[in-house]
């Protein structure tokens, strides 16, 4: 492997490795506008320059590779020059609106300013070119020209990844702008990623636009739920203890967390706007049960005591449907309790979707569940629930999740049964049919694990508290386990594991 070295640090990379990802390594950030790792490498910005000994001008540093007894310098006097020019370049048009733009406070343009330039300028102030300011190409994104600095990382995208092509750089010179191709809206599936790749605040996600300052977030790494690939992402919460104006929602977006043997850099838009169940109106808050003629409000721990009961009033009469919505902990949990501990037989925890769903062929998969190949590798009950097969003859039964009772085929079935005890985040027509609801907490309030389609097995944390008296499922399990006398592990995620 080649030998360099960049200010005065030895390093040793792979070959054809661009100098600008060698110095990352060893801890130097190069400013640039127009390379980005998952992207073909267009050196237009010119800001990566950088000094590279025996060479006989300064050379980008995103398309030059390594080589061996290479000698770069990224901090001398002429680097530091040629930077604070291209910067003069890049603010002569560029609106002063960091107060008002919602990229402020991650703008590359406005950080690259306060680490290499802070200094007077040297052209006169006249802004004369004025283009399009905020408005939407597509349904999730706005564009404002005026704040493009033409890096073409969004060309890119949509040439090289999205395969859409929506966008293009239109005329030469001071008068290009960045367009939509024939003034088409943005297509495919991939569009909340412009935002994620644009340097400034010229692409805006519509989503999150206005909703928080991005210096009040708080961030916590975790799995999208969305699909069985189980991309990466940080779920990215309002951390300032104040609502936003659109309401009490605690999560403010999703962002792609880079793995490069899962999603890459990117995640689709399916996965990253499908949050809101997060803080929806429909979240089961408190458990209910039977009171009176009625169901009411009742504690989580007194609702437990008259699941225990009525389990234990069914043993032997019980069916238990799992999730593959669940975690690798949940679903073991979940074995040992009822099938290892009460003797329920077989969980099924297949149910096929009411409307078929499709992949894209990139990231999407048609399961649309982040564990199944979890479930398979626990040896769960491989075959499909069955509402004859599953219900016919029992008690009770124990449902994780599904809405089965929205489906005519079940609820018939569902119907005869003395007793259901329904465990999930969401209201719908099998919590409203349960005689018992036991609310649990989602992905982004809790520990776990999913397995993804290719067998990664990949942990998310908790980025919330549970919402209302809302527990994780695990805990739901545990404090069921002691009422019944069955011993299973911890309640804790990191020791089921």
């Amino acid at each position: 492997m080649p030998k360099l070295t960049i200010n005065e640090r030895e390093i040793e990379v792979e070959p054809g490795t661009p100098v600008i990802e060698a110095a990352k390594r060893l801890g130097f950030a190069i400013p640039h506008y127009c390379y980005h790792p998952g992207l073909t490498v267009a050196g237009s910005c010119r800001m990566c320059l950088v000094e590279i000994e025996k060479a006989p001008k300064l050379q980008i540093s995103c398309y030059t590779p390594v080589a061996e007894g290479m000698i770069v310098r990224t901090e001398t006097a002429e680097v530091k020059q040629a930077r604070q020019a291209m910067l003069e370049f890049l603010l002569i048009n560029h609106p002063l609106d960091c107060p008002v733009c919602d990229q402020s406070g991650e703008c590359e343009l406005q950080d690259y300013y306060m680490q290499h330039g802070l200094h007077p300028g040297v052209m006169q102030e006249a802004k004369v070119v004025k283009s399009k300011k905020a408005f939407p190409i597509g349904e999730r994104i706005l564009l404002d020209q005026e704040r493009c600095v033409l890096c073409s990382r969004c060309v890119r995208f949509t040439q090289e990844v999205s395969k859409t092509r929506d966008l293009g750089i239109f005329f030469r010179g001071d008068r290009s702008i960045v367009d939509t191709v024939e003034g088409k809206s943005l297509s495919g599936n991939y569009t909340g990623n412009l935002a994620d790749i644009c340097p400034v605040g010229a692409l805006l996600d519509r989503d999150f636009r206005f909703k928080c300052r991005v210096w009040y977030l708080g961030s916590a790494d975790s799995i999208c739920p969305g699909c069985s690939r189980g991309c990466n992402i940080r779920v990215e919460y309002n951390a300032s203890g104040r609502p936003h104006k659109a309401g009490g929602d605690r999560v403010m977006r999703l962002k792609p967390r880079l793995n490069p043997d899962v999603n890459g850099y990117w995640m689709c838009d399916v996965g990253r706007y499908g949050y809101k169940f997060i803080d929806s109106k429909d979240r089961l808050r408190a458990p209910t049960a039977p009171e009176g003629n009625g169901s009411g409000p009742i504690t989580m721990e007194a609702a437990l005591d008259l699941a225990a009961e009525q389990i234990r009033s069914a043993r032997g009469e019980l069916s238990v449907i799992a999730s593959p919505q669940m975690s690798n902990e949940e679903l073991l949990l979940t074995d040992r309790f009822f099938r290892v501990g009460l003797e329920v037989g077989a969980i099924p925890w297949r149910v096929p979707p009411p409307v078929p769903t499709e992949g894209d062929g990139i990231l999407l998969q048609a399961d649309r569940n982040p564990n199944t190949r979890g479930a398979e590798l626990l040896d769960l009950d491989p075959a499909e629930a069955d509402p004859e097969k599953t219900l016919s003859g029992r008690k009770g039964a124990v449902i994780f999740g599904h809405d089965l009772a929205g489906r005519p085929e079940w609820r018939s079935y569902l119907e005869k049964l003395e007793f259901i005890i329904y465990v999930g985040p969401l209201a719908n027509e099998t919590s409203g049919l349960a005689s018992i609801v036991l609310p649990s907490a989602v992905y982004a309030e809790k520990e776990g694990t999913f397995t993804n389609f290719d067998g990664i097995v990949q942990r998310f944390h908790r980025a919330l508290e549970p919402l209302g008296e809302s527990l994780p499922e695990i805990e739901i399990l545990q404090g069921l386990a002691r009422r019944l006398g069955v011993e299973i592990p911890s309640d804790d995620a990191a020791e089921v594991g």
